[in-house]
Parts: C-alpha cells; structure tokens; sequence
C-alpha cells in the first residue's frame, strides 16, 4: 500500500468537502428558493461535471492556471509557484469536479422542505437567517449527510482531472488512483489489488451509509423542529 498516496488523498478529499460543504449550502439554498433562466443556467454550469469529460475539464483548468493565461501568472506570482502540479491546484480542481456531489443533494433537500415552517417562522417574527439555520438546515440533516459523503467518496476516486492538473508527482500529487494507474502498469498486481480493494471498500461503505443512515437523521430533524 503506498501510504503516501493514501494519506495525500485524504487530505485532498477532506479538504474539498469541507471547502464545497460551506460553498454549497448558501448556493444550493438560492437554486432551491426559485426558478428562472438565470438559475437554470447555475444549475447547469454546476451540473456540467457529470457529463464532461474529467481529462477535459482538467485540461481547461491545467491551461487556465500555466503561465500562459492571465490568471495563471497572477495566481503564480502570489503564491510564489503555478498553481498546476500543485496540491493547491488538485484542490482547485476537485472541488469544481465534485461540485454538484455537494450541490444538488442539497438543492433537492430544500426543495423538500414544506413553505409552511419558513412561513410559521416569519409570521413568529423569527429572522430569515435565523429560520434558516434554525429550521432549514436542520430539516436537511440528510442531505447534509449525503452531499458530504458523496464529494468526500468522489473525491478518493478521482483520476483524470488529478492526473492532468497534478501529473504523478510522489507525495505531492499522486493520489491513490494515481498509484493504482502505476502499480498495474509495472505488473504489480498485488499492490494493484490491495489499493482497489481499498477503495471498493471505501465506496460500499459510503454507499451504506448514504442509504442506511439519511432515514433516520430526517425523522430526528423534523421532530427536533416540531419540538
């Protein structure tokens, strides 16, 4: 097992649900409160993950952040090095790859809610911040749940946007798919084994827990609320 690599991919995918769970949540509440052209297109752009491409999107971002765009030598020149091949840059690029992992279990539990609450709580004089994180986030404990197991799942898995924004560079940006890519390319499939089997297990029991647990947390948030 190449713990490097493990202990580089935790990180990265704790960091990037961290980051996407507190920019997630505001941008999910907005897409859940209406409807319209402007947040259909949000909604596209955030959806847009899942049907491009990784090697594509990762290309954009890799040519976005060299020195031959605007940005790119802007970013390098504050942070004294190109963001590409960077565990800055992977971060970047996981939290846009994983974005709607975060988003939309949250869009589809606010949309859940019943008016009704947020109604109740307005009529009480309660303020609209307040009914949020008093009523709102409660009500969707679960999805909260599901969006963080999902980018943090997504995250470990990810191959192409890393290779192309990281490379394969030991202990800096070489995660763990990175690692498997090369155990199997070298013949060595017993480590190959060992590091897929490692993330099989971490999908299964992510999946577990999605499917076992939100159930529970949603029939202890509304009797929180009620209460």
């Amino acid at each position: 097992m190449d713990t490097e690599a493990l202990l580089l991919t935790l990180r990265l995918a704790l960091s990037t649900t961290a980051v996407l769970l507190l920019a997630a949540v505001p941008l999910a509440w907005w897409i859940a409160a209406g409807t319209g052209v402007r947040r259909a297109l949000v909604q596209a752009v955030v959806a847009l993950p899942l049907v491009l491409p990784p090697t594509v999107l990762g290309f954009y971002l890799l040519v976005a952040m060299g020195p031959l765009t605007l940005p790119g030598r802007v970013l390098a020149r504050v942070l004294g090095h190109p963001l590409a091949f960077s565990f800055s840059g992977l971060l970047v690029g996981s939290i846009l790859y994983s974005l709607p992992f975060a988003v939309q279990p949250l869009v589809a539990g606010f949309a859940a809610i019943d008016g009704a609450y947020l109604e109740a709580a307005a009529g009480l004089g309660i303020a609209p911040f307040a009914a949020f994180t008093r009523i709102a986030l409660p009500l969707t404990r679960s999805s909260l749940l599901t969006a963080a197991i999902l980018t943090f799942t997504h995250t470990v898995g990810e191959f192409g946007v890393v290779l192309m924004l990281g490379g394969n560079i030991p202990g800096a940006t070489r995660t763990l798919s990175i690692s498997l890519f090369d155990q199997v390319q070298d013949f060595d499939y017993t480590a190959a084994n060992r590091t897929a089997g490692l993330l099989l297990v971490l999908a299964v029991v992510a999946l577990a827990a999605i499917y076992l647990v939100p159930g529970v947390q949603r029939t202890g948030a509304k009797r929180d609320v009620l209460v």
